[in-house]
């Protein structure tokens, strides 16, 4: 029989500490998640190595208490949470107390930390769970946290880290996230002695996408404001037209923590659904706000998951508020004229970093000092370790900075109302408007009211667009009009058709296309194939179809829409039994518009059809005015806009 062990602290601590630490950017998550529940407004992370060596997070939130320090290394000690009952309303984005308890079992660790109006901080040392030194110091308010060589004493752990570049891009994934949830928190990366972004902290979560991704994406952005049943869905997500080659562009936060989600991934990619291209994936900042009841966060043990209470009533508040997305701000995009690049000009330069060090002086010896910097006035060229407040940028506490003056580099400058003249920090800014993109701040949002309330969506009501005009034909493929508010446009025709007769189909509109037929078509089914067309009647009969079933093991179809009479109807038919027979539980799902989308493309007129101008011009008008034609049901667009006023600007004429 085996021996039962009790394990002794050390080993007890290395194995909880694995639960919650995987590798650098496991800490950087808890310690900044730290920091913003201590209600820090700047906060600047710097890593060496990709933070394998190096890892440093400085706040000013409110600070812990001398006394308090080594408490805080406790494992379960926690100043979130008191009793269970607490447990059913986490607002915090940490609460189990289990964070600095694990960093410091693998990890050699240095805190500074200074309460508000104290006179003193506290400088704390701890290594491998073992306290190295607890003592006052003078610091500025908020907490410094120095984590350097991770997983030292667990070899085996450290081995399994992946190269530096690897750990600091999980890194900086990381807190491009946490930047996005907390707009109204400035943050700083630095990344081997170079600042990788900074954004505002001004509250604007605009300026908090712009600041990570650039932009490039932040451009093709949509506002999303929506709330159904008590949940509120917000922030942007990407036009159909300009999705990406994988997920790693979609984020999800539930009441501001980030999450992975695969039924909020699915709610958004069924809002996409005949609007995006195949192989491509939309992109999204989108927040989720409900009571704290209606959801676990503890079951995973970095909170990177979350249950719902109602998964069905927060995936509908997803799919409905980005549907009303498009609906609010139309999908009509502009035809984009590349700028001229000068292929001899010389690459920037970019300045180089000099690294300071900070001098933590313990209080035993802060009067040594002051008398030495008396006696020796050299002395005061030592960099020290500068406080900032709540009125000073992130700057006063950067670690990095260019050999050249900031004031050097030109910056996006953006209107600072006089109330919000003093929280804003001139370090970052971002333009109202960036090439095209309407900025809509996140308190005009409020007032938005959504185009489609669920289960059903309502008809849309358009603005009254301006007449167009048909110019002609291009290539046999583009139809090229005007519009009277001077814009030129570009329609593919067979893209476009397609989308028609795809929404016709799909609105079960058909019955006015359904056509008769003389000699019926006769076809071979299999007897649950025939069963499914059986079942499914009346659906068929909105596509335009009607069968005779009198002849069985064969069915005879007496009328079929007239858009495919030239078609095969033999293979159109099978498929359709086909898939009715597969699917025949859920007749509206993804499989069926697959079908559709077949028949409305070999359906649609094609590339070199001639058509009279009678047709073009009715089938643009369909186009421009109708909303719900602007991307075939494969994802591609089917209209460009050109305004007047840049192809003047392209011919110099302005």
């Amino acid at each position: 029989m085996s021996v039962i062990n009790v394990l002794d602290k050390e080993l007890a601590e290395l194995i909880a500490a694995g639960e919650v630490i995987e590798r650098p950017a496991s800490v950087i998550k808890e310690l900044v998640e730290n920091s913003i529940d201590s209600g820090a407004r700047h906060i600047t992370v710097e890593i060496k190595n990709g933070g394998t060596t190096y890892m440093r997070v400085t706040d000013d939130g409110c600070g812990i208490e001398h006394s308090e320090v080594p408490k805080a290394f406790l494992r379960h000690a926690t100043s979130k949470i008191s009793g269970k009952a607490d447990l059913d309303n986490i607002t915090t984005l940490g609460f189990r107390g289990e964070a600095l308890a694990s960093v410091a079992a693998v990890a050699e660790v240095e805190v500074m930390t200074k309460l508000r109006g104290a006179e003193y901080g506290t400088l704390y040392r701890i290594s491998g769970s073992e306290e190295i030194s607890h003592e006052q110091t003078g610091c500025p308010d908020g907490t410094t946290m120095i984590i350097r060589d991770l997983f030292y004493n667990v070899p085996a752990r450290r081995k399994f880290l992946k190269k530096d570049v690897a750990e600091g891009n999980a890194v900086s994934q990381i807190l491009q996230k946490i930047t996005m949830s907390h707009p109204a928190v400035a943050f700083k990366f630095i990344r081997d002695n170079r600042v990788e972004f900074n954004s505002a902290g001004d509250g604007e979560l605009y300026s908090a996408v712009y600041a990570v991704y650039g932009r490039d994406l932040a451009r093709d952005l949509l506002p999303v404001e929506h709330e159904y049943e008590g949940i509120r869905v917000s922030g942007f997500t990407v036009k159909p037209l300009y999705s990406r080659a994988n997920r790693s562009f979609q984020n999800f936060f539930v009441n501001g923590r980030y999450v992975r989600s695969r039924l909020c991934t699915a709610a958004l990619e069924n809002a996409y659904t005949n609007m995006i291209m195949t192989g491509k994936f939309p992109a999204c900042v989108l927040f989720i706000d409900l009571a704290p009841s209606a959801m676990d966060v503890n079951i995973h043990p970095a909170k990177a998951e979350v249950r719902f209470t109602d998964e069905k009533k927060v995936s509908d508040a997803l799919y409905y508020a980005v549907r009303n997305a498009f609906m609010e701000n139309g999908l009509i995009y502009d035809f984009e004229l590349k700028k001229k690049v000068d292929w001899t000009a010389k690459p920037v330069e970019q300045p180089e970093m000099k690294q300071q060090e900070f001098i933590f002086t313990p209080v035993n010896k802060i009067a040594d000092t002051e008398k030495a910097m008396e006696e020796k006035p050299e002395a005061a060229d030592i960099p020290v370790f500068e406080a900032y407040n709540t009125n000073t940028a992130p700057e006063s506490v950067t670690v990095s900075v260019p050999a050249e003056k900031a004031e050097d580099k030109p910056v996006p400058e953006v209107p600072v109302t006089a109330e919000k003249a003093e929280k804003v920090p001139e370090v970052q800014s971002v333009p109202d408007k960036v090439e095209g993109f309407s900025y809509i701040s996140s308190r005009s949002l409020e007032k938005a009211k959504p185009a489609v309330q669920p289960p059903e969506e309502k008809p849309s009501v358009w603005a009254e667009k301006p007449k167009i005009r048909v110019v002609g034909e291009m290539f046999g493929v583009y139809i090229i009009a005007e519009a009277e508010d001077k814009t030129m446009i570009m329609i593919d025709k067979h893209a476009a058709h397609e989308r028609i007769i795809f929404e016709d189909l799909k609105s079960r509109n058909c019955r006015q296309y359904s056509q008769g037929l003389i000699t019926g078509v006769k076809l071979l089914l299999a007897g649950d194939d025939i069963t499914a067309l059986e079942e499914n009647t009346a659906l068929l009969e909105d596509l335009g179809f009607t069968f005779d079933f009198s002849q069985k093991p064969c069915v005879v179809a007496t009328a079929v829409p007239t858009f495919i009479m030239e078609l095969d109807m033999e293979e159109i038919i099978t498929e359709i039994a086909g898939n009715l027979r597969m699917y025949s539980h859920d007749p509206q799902s993804h499989t069926l518009d697959d079908l559709l989308h077949t028949v409305a493309c070999k359906s649609a007129i094609r590339g070199n059809d001639r058509n009279s101008h009678e047709e073009l011009q009715a089938l643009a008008e369909r186009v421009y005015s109708d909303e719900n034609i602007r991307h075939c049901p494969h994802g591609r667009p089917v209209m460009f806009t050109l305004s007047k006023s840049n192809i003047e600007h392209q011919f110099g004429r302005t």
